[in-house]
């Protein structure tokens, strides 16, 4: 059996030091090494608020994106917090989480959640 290539980081912490120093370097550096296949950072409630108004972690994501990390953003969140036009913009997807995050669990998938 292979190794599992496939990791998702939820990420719910809005502390910037916690999104800059693990969230964004950990999906960044996971790619860069090899570590792992593909990386998916979910962002949902207040990231999704950090994500649309912070220069320093838009910076990280596009150049997290540059090296092929996916970021998608829980739609009722970022609908609720007035940010999804501004997420799209940055070329996060933007969709309902809820049945995702439960296929993940259910499908035993690697999931790191901050």
């Amino acid at each position: 059996m292979s190794e599992p290539s496939r990791l998702f980081i939820l990420w719910t912490n809005a502390d910037p030091i916690t999104s800059e120093k693990m969230v964004m370097m950990y999906a960044t550096n996971s790619l860069l090494k090899q570590w792992w296949g593909e990386v998916t950072v979910i962002i949902w409630g207040a990231t999704a608020k950090l994500a649309a108004e912070n220069t320093g972690i838009q910076t990280a994501l596009q150049i997290a994106k540059s090296v092929g990390v996916k970021f998608k953003a829980c739609k009722a969140c970022s609908d609720q917090l007035g940010v999804s036009d501004a997420l799209e913009r940055q070329g996060v997807e933007i969709e309902y989480m809820g049945g995702e995050l439960t296929r993940i669990l259910k499908d035993n998938e690697k999931l790191i959640t901050i």
